[in-house]
């Protein structure tokens, strides 16, 4: 059953959202295509350039992503309490870095008098902006139809670029989350497209696991390899890793994760050759996940959930909540 993007995005339940987006008959519009001998990658280079820009403009967090040949996978974050902070001059600061703006907030920001009608027009579009700027619609709204234009400026056609809208499934727990986003960090790998995660073109995985290679390789040139240089060692444009003590962070070790997905790894690409760890990694110990539930999940995280990802009790209270009788992942 369809269910309105209102009721799928419920801010009060999670701020974690997984979020998927197919190229329209799931053609190979940002791979090779096979008909043309034609290689499209650098449009996942566009995907991954413009996810990082809006992040930067919306309150909104990247904290996995994978960009396969046609379709692409988001965790997201929303930080509705950030956006609600910015100053009016803040966000009109943001909202212009995407689009050009009103005459009326031009005047005030000139510094032009305003009548008492006009400050309120100009208090009004504001708020309107501001509910945009920590909304996922509007922030897939500017991913999607940026990919599109440029697609369709390079192949000089016109016509729709995407299957239909995007597809969200809440993650109403850390179980959720974490096996969300270690499904979509597996996908080249489920995909066999890469045999290791190092490898794993256009994912969040790769891109933490080089940085903290390149960082830890810069500490030891410095001999200023420290605890307090830990930070440094992710990268600024994803949402780090921390404890459940360090605001803004993902409740995880972010070596804990990356032991975790690799050992996923091992066991979900059948093909894999090498070394299989029989130990299972501290991180499932602690959250009291079984290491087949964890690796079933991992597989079948895109079908064994719909539009709402958690544990059985979490799953249940929240359908009770929104007057629904069963989620998908329940039973």
């Amino acid at each position: 059953m369809t269910r309105a993007r209102n009721a799928l995005i419920d801010l009060s339940s999670t701020s974690y959202y997984h979020l998927i987006a197919r190229c329209v008959r799931r053609a190979f519009l940002c791979g090779d295509d096979k008909y043309t001998g034609k290689n499209f990658d650098h449009r996942r280079t566009w995907l991954v350039e413009r996810i990082k820009l809006l992040s930067s403009v919306f309150a909104i967090d990247i904290a996995a992503y994978a960009i396969m040949s046609n379709h692409y996978h988001l965790v997201v974050k929303v930080n509705r309490q950030q956006a609600l902070g910015w100053s009016d001059n803040e966000v009109i600061s943001r909202w212009y870095r995407l689009y050009k703006g009103s005459p009326i907030i031009d005047r005030y920001l000139h510094g032009d008098a305003l009548s008492e009608s006009e400050q309120l027009l100009v208090s009004e579009l504001v708020e309107k902006w501001r509910a945009r700027l920590y909304d996922i619609s509007w922030f897939m709204k500017n991913l999607n139809e940026y990919i599109a234009k440029e697609a369709n400026k390079e192949d000089n056609c016109t016509g729709k670029y995407w299957e239909g809208r995007y597809k969200s499934q809440a993650l109403l727990d850390e179980t959720a989350l974490l096996s969300c986003m270690a499904y979509v960090d597996l996908n080249p790998i489920r995909a066999n497209v890469a045999n290791k995660l190092e490898d794993s073109d256009f994912t969040s995985i790769q891109e933490r696991i080089k940085h903290l290679q390149k960082t830890e390789e810069n500490a030891n040139d410095s001999k200023q390899n420290n605890g307090a240089a830990y930070h440094t060692k992710q990268p600024q444009t994803l949402k780090p890793f921390g404890t459940r003590e360090q605001e803004n962070t993902i409740p995880f070790s972010l070596l804990d994760y990356l032991e975790l997905v690799d050992w996923a790894g091992r066991h979900v690409h059948q093909q894999r050759k090498g070394y299989i760890s029989k130990n299972v990694p501290s991180i499932l110990v602690s959250l009291r996940i079984e290491e087949t539930t964890w690796l079933d999940r991992i597989q079948s995280f895109g079908s064994h959930y719909g539009n709402f990802a958690g544990s059985q009790t979490v799953l249940k209270a929240h359908a009770a909540k929104n007057d629904v009788n069963w989620y998908k992942g329940v039973g």
